[in-house]
C-alpha cells in the first residue's frame, strides 16, 4: 500500500498507526517528527504531477483543507482519492477509523481508543463561558458555524459567540469582536501563530487563553491528550 496524505492530522494518524505506507505528505505535515517522505507542496496548492509520479494506491484528503479542483485533477489522473469530512469530535473518530482501514491498518488503534475514552465525558452544563476564537488577523477571522474546533471547545464548556454565523470562518473587525462581550478569547498558535505578545493586546481587560492549535484543530493522535491540555490552558486564562 502506497499512500499520499494532503492533511497534516491524517498524516500523523497514518504514520503512527501503519508505519511505512506513507510515500508523500504536504509541507505542513509536521508530525510525527522526522517523517521521511516526499513533500508534495501545501494543502491548498499540492503538486499534482509529483503526486501522480509517486503512484499512490490512495490519496487521503479533507473537504475543508483541500481544494476540489486539485482533488478532481488527481481523480482525472486515475488516482483513488478518499475525502474526509470532520465537523465534530464523533465524526472525527468515525473518519479516522475509515481512513486507517483504507490504509490497511487497524480501525481502532490504541491511541484512538484512548482518545475516545478521553472525550466520552459529557460537556459541563454549569459554569459555561462564552468566547471569541480568532484564527487569523490582518484581517481578523474567527471560528463560525459547524467547525471541529468549535465542537471541541463546546465539549470543554466554552461556547464561541459566532457558532450561528452564516460563514464557517467569518471575517469580523476586531472592534466587533470586543463589543460581543466574550468571557474570554481563545488564541491558538495555528494557522496564525498567536503569542503572548501578538493577540492579547487587541482585547484589553478580557482573559486570553493561548492554546495549542494542534490540540484544538487536529484530529489524530493528539486527540488522546487534547482534552487535558486544552482544559488546562482554558483554566489558566482565569487565574
Amino acid at each position: 500500500m502506497r499512500v499520499v496524505s494532503l492533511v497534516p492530522s491524517l498524516t500523523e494518524a497514518v504514520a503512527v498507526t501503519v508505519p511505512g505506507v506513507l510515500v508523500g505528505a504536504t509541507d505542513w505535515c509536521s508530525h510525527p517528527a522526522g517523517l521521511d517522505v516526499t513533500r508534495i507542496g501545501g494543502t491548498k496548492n499540492p503538486d499534482v504531477e509529483r503526486i501522480v509520479a509517486l503512484a499512490p494506491d490512495l490519496v487521503i484528503a479533507n473537504e475543508e483543507e483541500n481544494r476540489e479542483p486539485d482533488l478532481a485533477a488527481l481523480r482525472a489522473a486515475g488516482l483513488r482519492v478518499l475525502v474526509t469530512e470532520v465537523r465534530d469530535v464523533p465524526q472525527a473518530f468515525r473518519e479516522l477509523a475509515r481512513v486507517l482501514d483504507a490504509c490497511g491498518g487497524p480501525a481502532r488503534p490504541d491511541w484512538l481508543a484512548r482518545a475516545e475514552r478521553a472525550w466520552a465525558q459529557p460537556p459541563p452544563l454549569a459554569g459555561r463561558r462564552t468566547a471569541v476564537v480568532p484564527i487569523w488577523r490582518r484581517p481578523w477571522m474567527v471560528l463560525g458555524r459547524d467547525t471541529f474546533a468549535g465542537d471541541v471547545l463546546a465539549r470543554l464548556g466554552v461556547d464561541h459567540l459566532h457558532a450561528a454565523h452564516a460563514e464557517r470562518y467569518p471575517r469580523i473587525p476586531v472592534g466587533e469582536l470586543r463589543e460581543a462581550g466574550p468571557d474570554l478569547v481563545v488564541l491558538p498558535d495555528e494557522p496564525y501563530r498567536f503569542t503572548a505578545d501578538d493577540g492579547p493586546e487587541a482585547f484589553p481587560g478580557v482573559p486570553c487563553a493561548l492554546v495549542s492549535g494542534r490540540h484544538l484543530t487536529w484530529y489524530g493522535p493528539s486527540l488522546a491528550e487534547a482534552r487535558e491540555a486544552l482544559d488546562k490552558a482554558l483554566r489558566a486564562a482565569h487565574r
